[in-house]
C-alpha cells in the first residue's frame, strides 16, 4: 500500500490544456462538432426514447456524495391556500398551485462543470483555482449548457456483461473491461463518442439502509491507470455518464487517492463528467434489441458560476 499525492499521481498524464486556445471552457466537447451530431443523429433506427435522469426530491430518498443532501421540496401555492382563505380565486375563478425546491446542484443527476475538481491550485485550461472563489468565474456550468451535449452515445452495461444484477463496492471496471464489454455487445466505440456505463450500483441506495449503502463507501467504476488515461485521450471522448455518484471508484486502490480520474478526464482532458443516471430502462431495451448505439443528448440548467447543474438526458434508439 503507497499514499501518493494527486499531483504525484498524474505526473506524466497528458493535459489537453490550450488545444482549443487559451480561453477554453468546453474541453472536449469542442469534437462535438455539426458532423458528430449527424453521425448520433444516423445511429438511431427505432425512435424510442428514453429519458435518463433520476427523480428529484424522491419520498424514498436521494443517492447523493457524502456532505450533501437530497432535494427539499415545499408548496408555495396550492389548494389548501384558497380553502384556508389566505388566498383568493384570481379574477375569472383561476387558481394555480406553485412550488419552491432547495438543493445541490449536484444533488441529482447532473453535469459537472469544467472547473469543478482540482489540484495543484489550478482548474481545467490551466486557469488559476482562486477564480472559483465566489462562484466559478471561468469554466463554470453555463458553457457546457449552452453548448449542450449531443452526439452518438454508446452504453457498456457491465453487470449484464458479468452475469449480476449489479457491481459491487470497490469493484473496478478496467480499459480491457470496457473493450471486452464492447466487443461481446457487438458494438464498436468510435472516435468522440459519448461513454455510458451501467453499474446498477446506486439501485441499492433504495435496497438496503442508509447506513449500509454509505459504509465503506467505495464505489464500482473505473479507476486511474496510465493505458486507460491515454486511451481516453486518443479517442477523444468528450463525456463520461455512468450511474454512479462520481463516474469512478472513489478511492484509487494503489496509492488511496480519492478521485483520481476527476483530475486526470475532467481536469486535464476537459471529459465532461454526468453523474448520478439512471439507465436501467435503456439497458434494458438495448439488450432487448440487441442495439448499444444512441442519440444521446443532455444540456445542463445555466446557473450563473455554477459548479454543476441538473440535467435529463435524453438517450434515442
Amino acid at each position: 500500500m503507497s499514499h501518493k499525492s494527486m499531483k504525484d499521481l498524474l505526473a506524466s498524464a497528458p493535459k489537453n490544456w490550450g488545444r482549443w486556445g487559451p480561453d477554453d471552457e468546453l474541453g472536449s466537447l469542442n469534437f462535438l462538432t455539426h458532423q458528430e451530431v449527424l453521425r448520433g443523429i444516423q445511429s438511431v433506427r427505432l425512435g424510442e426514447v428514453y429519458t435518463l435522469g433520476e427523480l428529484i426530491a424522491n419520498p424514498k430518498g436521494e443517492p447523493v456524495f457524502p456532505g450533501r443532501t437530497g432535494a427539499l421540496k415545499f408548496m408555495t401555492q396550492d389548494k389548501s391556500y384558497y380553502k384556508s382563505g389566505k388566498s383568493n380565486s384570481l379574477p375569472g375563478g383561476g387558481e394555480y398551485s406553485d412550488d419552491g425546491i432547495t438543493m445541490y446542484l449536484q444533488g441529482s443527476t447532473q453535469y459537472d462543470a469544467m472547473g469543478h475538481f482540482w489540484y495543484d491550485d489550478h482548474i481545467w485550461n490551466g486557469y488559476s483555482a482562486d477564480t472559483t472563489m465566489g462562484g466559478m468565474e471561468k469554466a463554470s456550468i453555463v458553457p457546457i449548457g449552452e453548448k449542450g451535449v449531443v452526439g452518438r452515445g454508446v452504453l457498456l452495461d457491465m453487470p449484464r456483461i458479468r452475469g449480476k444484477s449489479r457491481l459491487d463496492k470497490g469493484e473496478e471496471i478496467t480499459l480491457q473491461d470496457i473493450k471486452d464489454a464492447a466487443s461481446k455487445q457487438g458494438v464498436v466505440i468510435e472516435k468522440h463518442d459519448i461513454l455510458v456505463i451501467r453499474t446498477a450500483f446506486l439501485q441499492s441506495f433504495y435496497e438496503q439502509s442508509r447506513e449500509e449503502f454509505y459504509d465503506g463507501l467505495n464505489e464500482p467504476g473505473m479507476t486511474y491507470s496510465p493505458e486507460l488515461v491515454q486511451w481516453f485521450h486518443q479517442m477523444e471522448i468528450p463525456a463520461l455518464c455512468t450511474d454512479t455518484m462520481a463516474n469512478e471508484m472513489t478511492v484509487h486502490p494503489e496509492s488511496k487517492v480519492l478521485l483520481p480520474l476527476h483530475c486526470a478526464l475532467l481536469r486535464n482532458l476537459g471529459i465532461a463528467f454526468n453523474e448520478i443516471c439512471n439507465l436501467e430502462k435503456l439497458a434494458a431495451a438495448c439488450d432487448r434489441h440487441r442495439k448499444y448505439d444512441f442519440l444521446y443528448v443532455g444540456a445542463p440548467l445555466k446557473v450563473y458560476r455554477g459548479t454543476g447543474a441538473p440535467v435529463n438526458p435524453v438517450a434515442i434508439l
